[in-house]
Formats: structure tokens, sequence, C-alpha cells
């Protein structure tokens, strides 16, 4: 019987939670107390999955860790996995990225704050610096977000391993076509609403970046202020945000089998960061942004202060999905039909930073 792992990071420790014939089971207790989780990932791609962690200790500092056996144990490299090079004079303020590659299967990239991509070829054990993005001639003009200076979003195309997109809060998208050795900004169309030019080539504070499960140029992009397609890899943007009650947010999610099919958490704005109308409500979209559903059957009906960070909203590789998201208040919910209805999992826990979830045999 197919499992689904689900994996929560919060501002105090990663819980793990397990479907079986539709019954959720958390293990006892959270691993990696008193750590900020900001990152993880479920790498299926090998015999065995494996469990990549970005903790964050405010007296040990920022690691990876990982687990061959769904976390009963875990691994910390002797040497740190992340590690910027001397001579950036840069030290790892966190992981917010871990990202098995969708082309090669020994490939996991990170993306860190400062902003930087790292590749690793041992499956996250450790990582090299991309040095052409991160000495990037564009790089000096990079200012940090309201949430520091992250690259935040990794894809990698299953067609082409040259081809990598990542986002930076507050640089925008950039893409290489030739696995690293350039990078060209790609944020055509996006607004940046807080530059007196408000079309910029970069600069644009980039919240997060899905790809299309089927159409693998269409990308969605939740911005600050303003929801956005591309049907071209990053190349262009169109704004996709009529419909919405707000356009502001942090997250965007895929589905992972239907084709136009995303889904977003609308926050009321920058200034007031909590759920559009202070309702507690996600939205799908089933044609590619002409059109947006409010779900909501099983999601609080009451004023709702939770809002959803941008990577505490996901999808697992279900068909239907399972959609997932968790809030600022401690609250995981659940959906196991595309978003149709939800379920409450978890309450009370700590600051949810991100989510992830996928099928285990």
């Amino acid at each position: 019987m197919t499992e689904v792992l689900l994996t929560v990071g919060t501002r105090k420790g990663l819980f793990l939670g397990r479907r079986r014939g539709g019954v959720w089971r958390f293990d006892d207790s959270p691993y990696f107390t008193g750590q900020a989780v900001y990152s993880v990932a479920i790498d299926t791609r090998g015999t065995v999955p494996r469990l990549l962690v970005g903790g964050d200790s405010a007296h040990w500092g920022p690691s990876v860790f990982h687990s061959d056996d769904l976390g009963a144990e875990w691994t910390e490299p002797a040497r740190p996995a992340v590690k910027f090079p001397e001579d950036t004079k840069a030290s790892l303020e966190r992981v917010w990225q871990l990202h098995p590659s969708a082309a090669e299967p020994d490939v996991v990239y990170a993306g860190t704050e400062p902003a930087a991509l790292y590749r690793s070829e041992d499956r996250g054990e450790s990582f090299d610096i991309v040095r052409p993005l991160w000495e990037h001639p564009t790089r000096a003009k990079w200012e940090p977000g309201g949430g520091g200076e992250g690259l935040h979003t990794v894809l990698t195309d299953p067609r082409d391993a040259a081809a990598v997109t990542v986002a930076v809060s507050t640089a925008g998208v950039f893409r290489t076509k030739d696995g690293g050795a350039s990078w060209e900004p790609s944020n055509s169309g996006v607004s940046a609403v807080f530059l007196p030019d408000q079309f910029p080539e970069f600069g644009q504070c980039v919240h997060k970046v899905a790809r299309d499960a089927v159409d693998l140029d269409k990308l969605y992009l939740q911005n600050h202020w303003g929801v956005y397609r591309s049907d071209d890899a990053g190349a262009h943007w169109t704004d996709i945000g009529a419909g919405l009650p707000s356009t502001f947010g942090f997250a965007v999610a895929a589905h992972p089998h239907r084709a136009d099919t995303a889904y977003v958490f609308p926050i009321t704005g920058d200034f007031d960061r909590v759920p559009a109308d202070r309702r507690c409500r996600v939205y799908r979209t089933a044609d590619a942004g002409a059109s947006w559903e409010a779900l909501t059957t099983g999601l609080p009906g009451e004023d709702h202060y939770g809002t959803v960070l941008r990577d505490a909203l996901c999808t697992d590789d279900l068909d239907p999905a399972g959609v997932y998201f968790g809030n600022r208040n401690g609250e995981v919910y659940a959906s196991a039909d595309d978003g149709e209805s939800w379920k409450l999992l978890a309450s009370h826990l700590p600051d949810v930073l991100c989510v992830r979830a996928a099928a285990i045999d």
C-alpha cells in the first residue's frame, strides 16, 4: 500500500506525518528540536528515499542533514556540506532550498542566504558553489528583501540537465541554459512596485516559482504584488492575477499531473500580512490563470490570521493530488482530492516554515 510522507519544517524542529489507508499518523516528537527548518527535500530517485533537511541552530549554525530510513537516523557530514569559499568573504546564514535535480540522478541543488546556488553530485552530502551566478555582474546591485537575500527557488528541467531556473529575493528570476556557466535575468513583464522603474531587468521581489506538470515551459510566479505565468520557460511573463482577492502572497504550487493547474494563497498585502479578507482560502486555477476558484471546504470560516510562507504550500505526486499547507499559527491542512476538501492535520505547532510531501512505496 502506498504511503504518503509529509514533512513539516518549523521554527522549532521538523515534524513527520504519514498517511496510510486514509489515516494520518505523526511521529511522537519533532526532530532537530530547537532548530529552525527552512528547507526539506524528499528525494525519491534512488532505491531508498532520502530526506534532506536544512537546519539552522542558534548555537551551531546552519547545516544540511540527510536520512535514508525516513527519519529514524540522521547524518550530518563531518565537514559542512554547504560553506562559502573564503575568497567570497561571505558566511552561510541559512539554506533556503534543497532541490533534487529532475534530470541528473545524484545531483541536488541548494539555495542559500546570502543568495547563492550550490550543486551536489553525491545526493546532498557535499556541495560546491556555482561561481558564475555568485559572480554575476548584477550582484552588486542585489538588495535584500524583508526576509533577507535568499535564493529560495530552484527549478530543473527533466528534458535538459543544463537548463536551471532560480529565483532570488530581491533580485528576481535568473536562468542558465549551459549548466550554470552563464546566467541571464528573466523578469520581462514582472513588476517591482517599490522601484522608480517598475519593470527593471532585475530587482523584482519574486516570492516563488512553480513549473506546470504537462507543459514544462509554462511557469507560475507569485511576486511581491502580482501573480504571473510564463509560456516560454521564463523569458516573458504575463499577469494572471485577475479574479484573486489580492495579488500579494508568498506561495505557489502546481498540480503534479494536470495541465494548467496551480494553487496560491492570497495575502492582504505587504502592509498587512494576513490572509486576504481574513479568510483561510486556497485559490486554484485550472486554465493557466484565466480564472481562479476559492477552495474552502473544511477550512475555517471565521476570521483567520494564519499566513502561509513561500515554501509552506505544496502538492504530492499522486492523482488525485494531495495538497498541503502550513501557516504561522502552527496549523497544517491537507487535501486528498486536488483541494476540493480539507482536513486539519495538526495545530499548535511552532511557526510553519516549509512543507513537502511525496508518495513512498
